[in-house]
């Protein structure tokens, strides 16, 4: 019985200890409760993230928020994703023109149209296009750093050529002016131009004789003349 006893008072005081502690430890400190992993997902969050967003699936603080722009499904704010969910799903649910590892232009969310050499081409529907300098086209569908690119029907040299411009680089953009009062634009089947034919000060607009009527005839009266100016070259500048 004296046994029975002792034991009894020992249990008494460790369960006595016990409610001491669970009474002066906060509750969120005790080992019952299960907390979350502190880590953070990136190193850094700043611009572009929730850091008050739990990833489930890496088990860690923080998510990216994919920009508009980037994602093939319409959103009118910017959507927030998990490490794992943009490694895995990026190919479904953000276009492939985009880099989600590039804040947005307005830097606040992540997604930035791929552009290369220099900001010169961009990617659009996963192919590459010109990056034309302001004022070329007629109605751009985007605006980037560097000018303007359309997501249909690319310009065409004779497009180009109409209002002055040949598609060659320019600067950071593309697109270069030529006065169509001191230069032709002579165009094929690629952008860019076969010829490019100083006029010499020639007014093209004074009526004459023998003058062509369209474009063709342009073209077929200044091929005759390159040919007789490549011929009398030949002749009088020999090497």
């Amino acid at each position: 019985m004296k046994t029975n006893i002792i034991i009894c008072s020992l249990l008494f005081a460790l369960c006595s200890l016990g409610d001491t502690y669970a009474a002066t430890t906060p509750w969120w400190m005790q080992p019952t409760v299960c907390r979350l992993d502190p880590t953070d997902c990136y190193t850094t969050m700043g611009m572009g993230f929730d850091s008050e967003m739990w990833d489930a699936t890496s088990n860690c603080w923080g998510l990216k928020l994919i920009c508009p722009d980037a994602l093939v499904a319409y959103s009118r704010d910017p959507v927030p994703m998990g490490r794992a969910e943009i490694a895995r799903d990026g190919g479904k649910k953000i276009k492939v023109d985009f880099d989600t590892n590039l804040l947005g232009t307005d830097g606040d969310c992540f997604g930035r149209r791929k552009t290369s050499e220099n900001g010169t081409v961009a990617s659009v529907n996963g192919t590459n296009v010109y990056v034309w300098c302001p004022g070329i086209l007629d109605k751009p569908d985007e605006t980037l750093p560097n000018g303007e690119i359309t997501y249909g029907t690319q310009p065409t040299c004779k497009s180009l050529a109409e209002y002055g411009y040949v598609g060659i680089e320019n600067g950071r953009c593309y697109g270069k002016y030529f006065d169509n009062a001191k230069y032709f634009i002579e165009c094929g089947t690629a952008l860019m131009p076969i010829r490019l034919i100083v006029l010499n000060g020639a007014d093209y607009t004074t009526p004459m004789n023998g003058a062509p009527i369209d474009m063709d005839a342009a073209e077929r009266l200044f091929d005759k003349m390159y040919s007789v100016s490549q011929t009398q070259h030949a002749k009088y500048f020999q090497e």
